[in-house]
Protein backbone atom coordinates (compact mmCIF):
# COMPACT_ATOMS: atom_id res chain seq x y z
CA UNK A 1 0.00 0.00 0.00
CA UNK A 2 2.70 2.66 1.05
CA UNK A 3 4.49 1.48 -2.30
CA UNK A 4 1.34 2.31 -4.31
CA UNK A 5 0.66 5.37 -2.48
CA UNK A 6 4.32 6.39 -3.53
CA UNK A 7 3.77 6.01 -7.25
CA UNK A 8 0.62 7.97 -7.25
CA UNK A 9 2.37 10.99 -5.47
CA UNK A 10 5.81 10.38 -8.58
CA UNK A 11 2.68 10.49 -11.32
CA UNK A 12 0.94 14.06 -9.81
CA UNK A 13 3.83 15.16 -9.38
CA UNK A 14 4.89 14.58 -13.37
CA UNK A 15 1.74 15.58 -14.32
CA UNK A 16 2.37 19.01 -12.33
CA UNK A 17 5.60 19.73 -14.08
CA UNK A 18 5.37 22.35 -16.50
CA UNK A 19 5.60 21.79 -20.28
CA UNK A 20 8.61 20.65 -21.90
CA UNK A 21 8.65 22.31 -25.50
CA UNK A 22 9.57 19.95 -28.39
CA UNK A 23 12.87 21.47 -29.43
CA UNK A 24 11.87 23.62 -32.46
CA UNK A 25 13.52 21.68 -36.13
CA UNK A 26 11.54 23.98 -38.73
CA UNK A 27 11.08 27.63 -39.00
CA UNK A 28 7.86 28.81 -41.85
CA UNK A 29 9.06 31.50 -44.27
CA UNK A 30 6.04 33.63 -46.05
CA UNK A 31 6.03 36.21 -48.19
CA UNK A 32 3.45 39.09 -49.57
CA UNK A 33 3.03 38.21 -52.33
CA UNK A 34 3.92 34.56 -52.23
CA UNK A 35 6.32 33.09 -54.52
CA UNK A 36 9.48 34.30 -53.66
CA UNK A 37 12.89 32.96 -53.18
CA UNK A 38 13.92 32.69 -49.81
CA UNK A 39 17.84 33.32 -49.10
CA UNK A 40 19.48 32.50 -45.91
CA UNK A 41 22.52 34.32 -44.83
CA UNK A 42 23.03 35.06 -48.39
CA UNK A 43 22.76 32.05 -49.28
CA UNK A 44 20.16 30.11 -51.84
CA UNK A 45 17.68 28.06 -49.98
CA UNK A 46 16.27 26.31 -53.10
CA UNK A 47 12.83 26.85 -52.09
CA UNK A 48 10.33 29.34 -52.80
CA UNK A 49 7.34 30.87 -50.12
CA UNK A 50 5.70 29.61 -47.96
CA UNK A 51 8.86 27.62 -47.17
CA UNK A 52 10.19 25.53 -44.55
CA UNK A 53 13.57 25.74 -43.30
CA UNK A 54 16.07 23.99 -40.93
CA UNK A 55 16.54 26.05 -37.55
CA UNK A 56 20.04 27.58 -38.29
CA UNK A 57 21.27 26.76 -34.51
CA UNK A 58 22.87 30.49 -33.76
CA UNK A 59 21.49 33.57 -32.11
CA UNK A 60 20.27 35.14 -35.04
CA UNK A 61 20.41 34.72 -38.95
CA UNK A 62 19.08 37.07 -42.02
CA UNK A 63 16.49 36.22 -44.34
CA UNK A 64 15.62 37.37 -47.98
CA UNK A 65 13.12 36.76 -49.98
CA UNK A 66 13.47 37.91 -53.66
CA UNK A 67 10.97 37.94 -56.41
CA UNK A 68 10.59 39.82 -60.01
CA UNK A 69 9.62 43.04 -60.08
CA UNK A 70 9.70 43.53 -56.46
CA UNK A 71 12.09 45.01 -54.08
CA UNK A 72 13.99 42.93 -51.97
CA UNK A 73 12.37 42.56 -48.80
CA UNK A 74 15.29 41.83 -45.87
CA UNK A 75 14.73 41.07 -42.20
CA UNK A 76 17.24 39.35 -38.92
CA UNK A 77 15.79 36.93 -37.32
CA UNK A 78 16.72 37.35 -33.38
CA UNK A 79 16.28 34.05 -30.63
CA UNK A 80 13.52 35.69 -27.83
CA UNK A 81 13.10 34.17 -24.33
CA UNK A 82 9.57 32.48 -25.11
CA UNK A 83 7.23 31.46 -21.79
CA UNK A 84 9.62 29.04 -20.49
CA UNK A 85 12.57 31.27 -20.53
CA UNK A 86 13.96 29.27 -23.20
CA UNK A 87 15.38 31.22 -26.27
CA UNK A 88 13.81 30.09 -29.63
CA UNK A 89 12.80 32.05 -32.98
CA UNK A 90 9.45 32.49 -33.81
CA UNK A 91 7.82 29.56 -35.40
CA UNK A 92 7.09 32.11 -38.54
CA UNK A 93 8.45 34.48 -40.68
CA UNK A 94 6.56 37.15 -42.29
CA UNK A 95 7.89 39.70 -45.07
CA UNK A 96 6.28 41.94 -46.96
CA UNK A 97 8.13 42.81 -50.90
CA UNK A 98 7.09 46.01 -52.47
CA UNK A 99 6.08 46.23 -56.12
CA UNK A 100 8.61 48.11 -58.45
CA UNK A 101 8.34 47.38 -62.06
CA UNK A 102 11.17 49.12 -62.62
CA UNK A 103 13.96 46.99 -60.81
CA UNK A 104 16.03 45.53 -63.12
CA UNK A 105 17.24 41.62 -62.85
CA UNK A 106 20.97 42.08 -62.35
CA UNK A 107 21.11 38.34 -62.59
CA UNK A 108 20.47 38.79 -66.81
CA UNK A 109 23.84 38.63 -68.50
CA UNK A 110 24.08 41.83 -70.64
CA UNK A 111 22.51 41.89 -73.64
CA UNK A 112 20.82 37.88 -72.86
CA UNK A 113 17.31 39.63 -72.91
CA UNK A 114 17.34 40.39 -75.96
CA UNK A 115 18.17 36.89 -77.54
CA UNK A 116 15.74 34.79 -80.12
CA UNK A 117 16.43 31.93 -80.89
CA UNK A 118 14.27 28.88 -83.09
CA UNK A 119 13.94 25.22 -83.11
CA UNK A 120 15.48 25.26 -86.63
CA UNK A 121 18.25 27.87 -85.50
CA UNK A 122 19.57 27.52 -82.10
CA UNK A 123 22.91 29.52 -82.36
CA UNK A 124 25.13 29.90 -79.38
CA UNK A 125 23.31 32.27 -77.03
CA UNK A 126 25.59 33.25 -73.64
CA UNK A 127 22.80 30.70 -71.42
CA UNK A 128 24.15 27.68 -73.17
CA UNK A 129 27.41 28.38 -72.16
CA UNK A 130 26.89 29.46 -68.59
CA UNK A 131 29.08 27.52 -66.14
CA UNK A 132 27.68 25.96 -62.89
CA UNK A 133 27.58 23.46 -60.41
CA UNK A 134 26.19 19.87 -60.39
CA UNK A 135 26.80 17.57 -57.44
CA UNK A 136 24.61 14.64 -56.39
CA UNK A 137 24.37 12.49 -53.97
CA UNK A 138 22.63 9.29 -52.50
CA UNK A 139 22.47 6.82 -49.81
CA UNK A 140 24.09 4.11 -50.67
CA UNK A 141 26.21 5.57 -52.99
CA UNK A 142 27.18 4.34 -56.44
CA UNK A 143 23.35 5.04 -57.89
CA UNK A 144 23.80 5.79 -61.74
CA UNK A 145 22.55 8.68 -62.62
CA UNK A 146 20.79 9.98 -65.73
CA UNK A 147 19.17 12.98 -67.02
CA UNK A 148 17.25 14.71 -70.09
CA UNK A 149 16.04 17.77 -70.95
CA UNK A 150 12.13 18.75 -70.66
CA UNK A 151 11.14 21.58 -72.55
CA UNK A 152 7.34 23.35 -72.96
CA UNK A 153 8.72 25.53 -75.55
CA UNK A 154 10.36 22.67 -78.11
CA UNK A 155 10.00 25.17 -81.07
CA UNK A 156 13.16 26.82 -79.71
CA UNK A 157 14.74 24.17 -77.29
CA UNK A 158 14.03 20.69 -78.00
CA UNK A 159 13.18 17.54 -75.56
CA UNK A 160 15.92 15.39 -75.37
CA UNK A 161 16.15 11.50 -74.37
CA UNK A 162 17.47 10.20 -71.40
CA UNK A 163 21.51 10.33 -71.09
CA UNK A 164 24.00 8.39 -68.70
CA UNK A 165 25.81 11.74 -66.18
CA UNK A 166 28.09 9.57 -64.13
CA UNK A 167 27.71 7.64 -60.39
CA UNK A 168 26.81 8.98 -56.96
CA UNK A 169 28.78 10.75 -55.80
CA UNK A 170 29.21 13.00 -58.58
CA UNK A 171 30.28 16.79 -58.66
CA UNK A 172 31.68 18.63 -61.74
CA UNK A 173 31.50 21.91 -62.70
CA UNK A 174 29.81 22.21 -66.83
CA UNK A 175 27.07 23.81 -68.64
CA UNK A 176 24.27 22.64 -69.46
CA UNK A 177 24.54 22.98 -73.35
CA UNK A 178 21.20 23.10 -73.97
CA UNK A 179 20.81 24.56 -77.52
CA UNK A 180 18.37 27.20 -77.83
CA UNK A 181 18.41 27.92 -74.17
CA UNK A 182 17.82 32.00 -73.47
CA UNK A 183 17.32 33.99 -70.25
CA UNK A 184 13.11 34.26 -71.34
CA UNK A 185 12.67 30.22 -72.20
CA UNK A 186 14.99 29.22 -69.58
CA UNK A 187 11.88 28.97 -67.24
CA UNK A 188 10.05 26.96 -69.57
CA UNK A 189 12.72 24.25 -69.48
CA UNK A 190 13.45 21.82 -66.82
CA UNK A 191 16.49 19.09 -65.91
CA UNK A 192 15.11 15.90 -65.59
CA UNK A 193 17.73 13.76 -62.95
CA UNK A 194 17.11 10.30 -62.43
CA UNK A 195 19.07 8.05 -60.17
CA UNK A 196 19.04 3.96 -60.26
CA UNK A 197 20.94 1.40 -58.54
CA UNK A 198 20.23 -2.39 -59.03
CA UNK A 199 17.78 -3.13 -56.15
CA UNK A 200 16.62 -0.35 -55.36
CA UNK A 201 13.19 1.97 -56.93
CA UNK A 202 14.55 4.56 -59.26
CA UNK A 203 14.29 8.09 -57.96
CA UNK A 204 13.50 10.98 -60.57
CA UNK A 205 13.48 15.15 -59.78
CA UNK A 206 13.15 17.99 -61.80
CA UNK A 207 15.07 21.40 -61.56
CA UNK A 208 13.62 24.52 -63.14
CA UNK A 209 17.10 25.75 -65.73
CA UNK A 210 16.04 29.28 -64.75
CA UNK A 211 16.69 28.78 -61.55
CA UNK A 212 19.53 26.71 -61.45
CA UNK A 213 21.38 29.27 -63.59
CA UNK A 214 20.14 31.99 -61.32
CA UNK A 215 22.01 29.86 -57.83
CA UNK A 216 25.25 28.94 -59.96
CA UNK A 217 24.12 25.12 -59.31
CA UNK A 218 21.86 21.99 -59.44
CA UNK A 219 22.13 19.65 -56.91
CA UNK A 220 20.32 16.98 -54.46
CA UNK A 221 20.36 14.16 -52.30
CA UNK A 222 18.68 10.89 -52.70
CA UNK A 223 17.42 8.49 -50.27
CA UNK A 224 17.30 5.43 -51.99
CA UNK A 225 14.60 2.69 -50.85
CA UNK A 226 15.02 -0.98 -51.40
CA UNK A 227 12.73 -2.29 -53.97
CA UNK A 228 11.37 -5.01 -51.67
CA UNK A 229 10.03 -2.58 -48.83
Amino acid sequence: MKRFAIVLIVAIGILLLPEVGVAQKRIVINSNPAGADVWINNAPTRQQTPAVIKNPGKKSFVVVCKKKNYEDAKQMVIKRKDYNGKKTYPDEVNLTLAYNPNIKDTSIPKGANKEVVSRDNPGRTSMESTIIRWYFESQPQGARIFYRVISSVPNEVKNTNELWLGNTPFEETRSFNIQGLTYENARDVQIEIKVRRTGYLDQTKRFNVRQALDQQEISSFFDMVKADE
